[in-house]
């Protein structure tokens, strides 16, 4: 039990940390863009309404209770990522001093990142169901694979943090400069994936 654990907490970092497949990468970059170190209370509830939508559709579609065609899923995750990207920069633009007051609630970004998180689960159920093979229970690797995916993202969110705060001290670059520049990047890049993969 203890070697399943292990295996299957170890494929589950590897696959959102791996460079390959960044746009899982790319999504959480775009999802932490305009916060600070200060305001890691705020991103942690956003993080979690993330988890919480990939964590129900990667059950339900690693079950095989719940089927999307692969191409609109790999299609969606970059649109996810754009649209990320473009919420944060407007939300910058029309009040910038957003940044500067980490106790604003911000509910529409909660139920943005909650309802991605679905999509984005459906895009790591791929990769799981195929790793399976004939496992008798997929209960234990279910569970160590999504604690894996975790444990990457918050290693993601902690070099996201730690960067961003380098920038904007060394560089004397502004937190609001930067996250603008930070969020138009990930649209970009999010623009060209798309682009690589219409559905139709």
């Amino acid at each position: 039990m203890h070697s399943t654990f292990a295996v299957y907490l170890h494929l589950g970092f590897d696959h959102i940390a791996d460079l390959r497949g960044y746009d899982h990468i790319l999504f959480v970059v775009a999802l932490s863009a305009g916060y600070g170190l200060a305001q890691w209370r705020q991103l942690l509830v956003l993080v979690t309404a993330f988890t919480v939508g990939h964590s129900l559709t990667l059950a339900l579609a690693t079950l095989r209770l719940v089927s999307v065609s692969s191409a609109w899923v790999e299609f969606l995750i970059p649109v996810t990522i754009a649209a990320t990207g473009i919420f944060t920069m407007a939300e910058i633009a029309t009040a910038p001093e957003h940044l500067q007051r980490p106790e604003r609630a911000q509910p529409v970004k909660y139920a943005m990142a909650l309802f991605f998180g679905l999509i984005h689960g459906l895009g790591f159920s791929t990769f799981l169901r195929a790793m399976l093979g004939e496992e008798e229970s997929i209960a234990l690797p279910l569970f160590s694979f999504n604690v894996g995916l975790e444990i990457g993202q918050i290693a993601i969110l902690a070099v996201v943090l730690a960067v961003s705060a380098s920038v904007v001290r060394w560089a004397r670059l502004g937190a609001s400069r930067w996250a603008l520049a930070l969020s138009g990047s990930t649209a970009l890049a999010a623009a060209w994936l798309m682009a690589g993969r219409l559905p139709f």
